[in-house]
Formats: structure tokens, C-alpha cells, sequence
């Protein structure tokens, strides 16, 4: 599967069950570095999820790394926190957000 593919069936993924992010309103940016990477960020409204790409104006968190390794995150062949931990994923903004979004993409 291309990142592409991953792209285009991630908001899917992300509101096939609301309830996991229910009550949160917020930007995460996406900064993917690297071949076939590119800036993404989804909206968070009250759990519904909009996938937008591009550069968001006020993001609550960004979370960077290469678009491999997001593929690979996406796809359940890597862990989020041992990412985070090697420095293969970086976190700006709201931490707690990250920890929503991980029980959500798992």
C-alpha cells in the first residue's frame, strides 16, 4: 500500500468509531518528511474527523517524522511510543492529544 492509499483511507479509519474521540476539538498537523511525505493535518470536532491537506493555521499538536515510518505506524508495523522514545517521531503541542490519537489509530 502507498502512503497515498494510507492517506486517502486514514479518515476513514479515524471516524469508524466517534466515540473514541468524542468531547475533542482539535488540529493535529502531520509533517512527513521524506519521498512521497507532504504536510496533512486532521480537525477534530466533537470526534468527527476532517482530513485536510496542507499546512493547518493554529495547530494543538504537530507530530513530525518520515513518511515511511508513518506508513509503517498507520499500518500496525510499528510501536508509537518506541517511535517516539528513538526519536523517529517528534511531538509538538499538546502530548495528552497524541496519546487520543494513538488509542484511536490502534
Amino acid at each position: 500500500m502507498s502512503l497515498q492509499d494510507i492517506i486517502a483511507g486514514l479518515e476513514a479509519k479515524l471516524n469508524a468509531d466517534p466515540s473514541k474521540m468524542a468531547g475533542v476539538t482539535a488540529t493535529y498537523q502531520f509533517k512527513l518528511s521524506g519521498e512521497g511525505g507532504g504536510d496533512y493535518n486532521v480537525v477534530f470536532t466533537d470526534g468527527a474527523a476532517q482530513l485536510n491537506q496542507g499546512v493547518a493555521d493554529k495547530p494543538d499538536i504537530t507530530i513530525a517524522m518520515e513518511a515511511a515510518d508513518f506508513k509503517d505506524l498507520i499500518e500496525g508495523k510499528m510501536d508509537a511510543m518506541s517511535a517516539f522514545m528513538t526519536g523517529k517521531l517528534r511531538v509538538e503541542g499538546d502530548m495528552s492529544l497524541a496519546m487520543r490519537l494513538q488509542a484511536l489509530l490502534g
